[in-house]
């Protein structure tokens, strides 16, 4: 049975990968239609054999072994691994259905595009590669999934190759996460020494009794190992999952087209971080300095990242700088040890993030690519599927219950409060700010898009319909998840065994514990409705409705009062608009700077130094000793003779000289 399953396994990233060669290599020969039935069978396929993995799983069977060893290098094993457990099996489902819906849904967005076929290739890869990730069992397989996610999503960024602003992304894409990757290399390097394996559970199992060990990065100074090596894990989590400030690659990514930036955002290559970081919350664990840098990093991203959501008129945008904050409050949950918390808002985000991204490229369709919402409006009742899904997808991104979207924020808000690593505080003060900001831009967006007046030309709402149901399909089968699982998953993941044996805590770290000996007693129904009416007493909930009331007063009842609002506080407006001036910083800094120190170095170091003295110079000093010994060559025997004398009687001189002496 054991063996059969291993061919399960096996089976669920090949069936992604197989269809992704198919689909690119011989692309033209099957044309359109058998590029996308190719790998939307193979990613369905994908989906149903996960959710056989994962019900296995939950009756109790896990697995842990190598699959293939590729290779040998100086006794180190290069293994191809896979750990199967509740925390495997769960991205496994969601990675794979988000993705599947993403397929179906690019039939009708990407319809008339010349790389039609290139495209589904792509996005099957990327599908591969996040599930080679998640199903790793060593730091070295992991580290090979992470960097095929950042390649593909290298390729996909930059689709519309022709575009200017597309190479931009992508490169700046692929550059900022190179840096998080180097971190997170140095992290591996550092676990390689210290415990002589990269596998997991002989990593974990190693390190208690290594909590002690510590590092001299500079001389003279010590510093904690596990402090070093989690620090260093989290700077490649930075990258991956957009942290401050190492998130300027995300908003830009949105030059993808629709369908790449829902996979991205919701389901595969922004999780990975937070993945990462609760799959080794046996490290993490073990440095209460690591979990309190994690907590205020996510505490910031998700405070100052829903700031700019407020600002961008960009339909796509709003949506991304969501995403980003999105990712400090799961940032947040880790660093506050509410691991569990963090995958559950990761998989009920996934669920309404793809929604609201997918609507939006649905509204893009209708609009003809128009993706300004100052130039949308009025479109409720022209689509109504995308208008109840995008009602859906707002609500459970707000927190308003019964939604998603509300269970796993007030855990998280929950986890913090109860928390007592240092900067929990101050992360406290910026979850519950950012769930009046969040509830507000998610409004505003809904309310510009689809009511008031149409802003469009009139060309435009001639021809504005609702989408083919290639796009609807995807949209009410994600709001259906994005409704009810928070009410099917709150109490297994939060305060049951769920993550039993996976997900590490010490008891001071406890924060779900505490939370959960407030409802002690209650189970199943009875839990959700006590969880869903405390909630709706506490300052969240009224934060997300008062978030609510104000987008409705500004773009529904009073849409003059934007304007306004925008003047009285003209420089906060324009410090948001500049995005903080990350990327000023980064262009003029790094960039530019990169430029003029290349420019210098070309001037300095290879003309002038290199070139003009080096092999010039040389051959200047040849050419001046070939001149002064130029006369000497003058081609009359006599003189030639008179030097051979010269030369004879200075050497017998020296000889006697020697003979004397």
């Amino acid at each position: 049975m054991q063996e059969e399953m291993k061919m399960i396994y096996l089976a669920v990233p090949l069936v992604c990968l197989i269809p992704a060669i198919v689909a690119g290599l011989f692309g033209r020969k099957i044309g359109r239609i058998g590029a996308h039935t190719v790998t939307i069978l193979g990613v369905g396929l994908a989906f149903f054999l996960s959710c056989y993995v994962y019900m296995d799983v939950m009756d109790g069977n896990t697995f842990n072994g190598t699959v293939y060893v590729w290779g040998i290098s100086g006794g180190f094993p290069f293994e191809v691994g896979f750990l199967i457990d509740s925390l495997t099996a769960s991205m496994m489902v969601i990675v794979t259905f988000v993705s599947w819906m993403v397929h179906i849904y690019t039939i009708g967005y990407m319809h008339d595009d010349p790389g039609y076929q290139r495209f589904f290739s792509y996005i099957s890869l990327f599908t591969f590669s996040m599930l080679m990730l998640v199903m790793s069992n060593n730091f070295l397989q992991l580290f090979f999934g992470w960097e095929a996610v950042g390649l593909v999503s290298y390729l996909l960024i930059g689709f519309w190759y022709t575009r200017d602003t597309a190479i931009y992304a992508n490169l700046k894409a692929f550059l900022v996460n190179r840096v998080g990757d180097f971190g997170f290399l140095i992290g591996i390097a550092a676990i390689y020494a210290t415990f002589g394996s990269v596998d997991y559970s002989a990593v974990f199992a190693s390190a208690p009794s290594l909590v002690d060990e510590t590092i001299e990065i500079i001389p003279g100074t010590s510093w904690n190992m596990m402090t070093f090596i989690c620090i260093m894990l989290f700077i490649g989590a930075m990258g991956k999952s957009a942290q401050v400030p190492l998130h300027v690659w995300l908003p830009d990514s949105m030059e993808g087209p629709t369908p790449i930036s829902a996979l991205i955002h919701a389901a595969t290559m922004v999780t990975a971080g937070i993945f990462m970081v609760a799959r080794t919350s046996p490290l993490f664990e073990l440095s209460e300095t690591a979990l309190s840098v994690v907590l205020v990093i996510g505490a910031l991203t998700a405070f100052f990242m829903a700031l700019l959501g407020l600002v961008q008129n960009d339909i796509k945008r709003v949506v991304a700088y969501s995403t980003l904050s999105q990712l400090g409050y799961m940032t947040v949950a880790l660093g506050a040890s509410g691991y569990a918390v963090a995958i559950f808002h990761l998989g009920t985000h996934a669920f309404f993030k793809a929604l609201l991204f997918l609507g939006a490229g649905s509204v893009i369709i209708a609009m003809h690519h128009e993706q300004d919402m100052r130039k949308m409006g009025g479109l409720r009742k022209l689509m109504p599927w995308t208008y109840a899904t995008a009602v859906i997808g707002s609500l459970a991104l707000a927190g308003i219950p019964p939604f998603a979207g509300f269970f796993s924020k007030d855990l998280i808000i929950e986890s913090v409060h109860a928390s007592t690593i240092p900067g929990s505080g101050f992360a406290y003060v910026a979850v519950l700010a950012g769930v009046a900001i969040t509830a507000f831009y998610s409004f505003r967006l809904l309310f510009m898009t689809f009511h008031g007046k149409p802003r469009m030309d009139e060309h435009t709402l001639h021809h504005v319909k609702e989408s083919p149901w290639v796009v609807v399909v995807p949209l009410v089968l994600l709001a259906i998840p994005s409704v009810l699982a928070g009410f099917m998953f709150m109490e297994p993941m939060a305060f049951s065994n769920y993550f039993e044996g996976v997900i590490y805590v010490s008891e001071e770290h406890d924060v779900l514990g505490a939370i959960g000996s407030i409802y002690e007693g209650k189970t199943g129904f009875s839990l959700v409705m006590a969880f869903m009416l405390h909630g709706m007493v506490a300052l969240p909930f009224w934060l997300a409705v008062g978030g609510i009331l104000l987008a409705w007063l500004f773009y529904i009842k009073k849409p003059e009062l934007p304007g306004k609002v925008v003047d009285s506080v003209k420089p906060l407006y324009n410090v948001l608009v500049n995005k903080y001036g990350f990327d000023d910083f980064n262009q003029t800094v790094f960039a530019n700077g990169t430029v003029k120190i290349g420019k210098f170095m070309s001037e300095y170091g290879d003309r002038r130094l290199i070139d003009g003295f080096f092999v010039n110079g040389t051959a200047r000093v040849v050419e001046a000793f070939s001149r002064f010994l130029k006369p000497l060559q003058s081609g009359l025997v006599y003189q030639y003779a008179f030097a051979m004398i010269l030369g004879l009687l200075g050497l017998m001189t020296w000889f006697l000289r020697v003979a004397q002496g």
